[in-house]
């Protein structure tokens, strides 16, 4: 392990460097193992771990590249060990979304195109007036996907739909157990749009932090 400990962080070095680029193949193992000083054995369980994590991409026949390092595939690895987590752990989520959610929000108020705001009501419109408690979900997920990327920060859009798995089964206990929680979700929801239309960030992150803290404060009498 201590081998491939340094494998990776030779590779690591040369991706930071420069040396190697996003898209760019590495040279063929036993080149790359001589270059490095590593053996070959060692050079292929650092390429399998960085794999693992979306710094790498194996291509059978083809070589190995390094990968766009773009922000939502490296913290994809985020949702899969998210979903480990029992939903007593839920409430140390929704801490994380109370506080980057309404910094998000605040973000979208000041960065949303006049359009995005516009697809953004359009999103909240096509809730119906008695929705079904999937539908609620589905709707509220991409409400709150929308105005992440509208924040214009994709390491913070990346987090927040990284923790949204636990979260979104809250959504559905509280939708399902707490009278009125479709009807406040909706009337939250069109103060947020409204505050982010006016370009009002100040008064986005309030409604945002409202709407989030609605959710914990719910589930923590629940629990």
């Amino acid at each position: 392990m201590a081998l491939a400990d340094e494998a990776i962080s030779k590779i690591k070095e040369m991706i930071v460097s420069g040396a190697l680029r996003p898209g760019d193949r590495l040279p063929k193992e036993a080149d790359l193992a001589e270059r490095l000083g590593l053996s070959r054995n060692s050079l292929r369980e650092a390429v399998k771990a960085l794999s693992m994590i979306r710094v790498l991409d194996v291509r059978q026949g083809d070589g190995t590249y390094v990968t766009s390092l773009e922000p939502h595939l490296l913290l994809d690895l985020l949702g899969f060990v998210v979903d480990f987590h029992t939903d007593d752990a839920v409430m140390h989520f929704l801490e994380v979304r109370r506080l980057l959610e309404p910094a998000a929000t605040a973000l979208a108020a000041q960065r949303m195109s006049a359009d995005d705001v516009e697809k953004l009501q359009s999103v909240l419109d096509e809730l119906g007036s008695e929705p079904s408690i999937e539908a609620l979900v589905a709707n509220d997920l991409e409400f709150h996907r929308r105005i992440a990327a509208g924040a214009g920060n994709p390491v913070l859009s990346s987090l927040l739909d990284g923790i949204s798995g636990p979260t979104t089964r809250a959504r559905i206990w509280r939708g399902l157990t707490q009278q009125g929680a479709a009807e406040r979700t909706r009337e939250q929801h069109q103060a947020i749009v409204d505050a982010i239309a006016a370009g009002q960030p100040d008064l986005a992150r309030s409604w945002a932090t409202v709407h989030v803290a609605g959710v914990e404060e719910w589930l923590r009498r629940a629990l």
